[in-house]
């Protein structure tokens, strides 16, 4: 997987954010999420899923952003 990670371009990840993670974007989905969790309202499967479905890209770019820091070869 960090291999994965490692050899695809920053600019797919940035991509990937922010059609997927921030889709529908007004107000933005996942957004809405965190304000129901924070309120104790996340109670349903499918909102689970919404927050991991929409938070996975947010997840990805921070995994690539970190090892591009630590002086991992950027991608093709």
């Amino acid at each position: 997987m960090l291999k994965f990670i490692d050899e695809t371009p920053l600019h797919i990840f940035v991509l990937f954010a922010l059609a997927l993670g921030l889709a529908p974007f007004v107000p933005p989905h996942l957004w809405e999420k965190f304000q129901m969790l924070r309120a104790g309202q996340l109670t349903a499967p499918l909102d689970w899923f919404d927050v991991f479905f929409h938070g996975a890209p947010w997840a990805l770019l921070a995994v690539k952003l970190a090892r591009l820091s630590k002086g991992r070869p950027p991608g093709p």
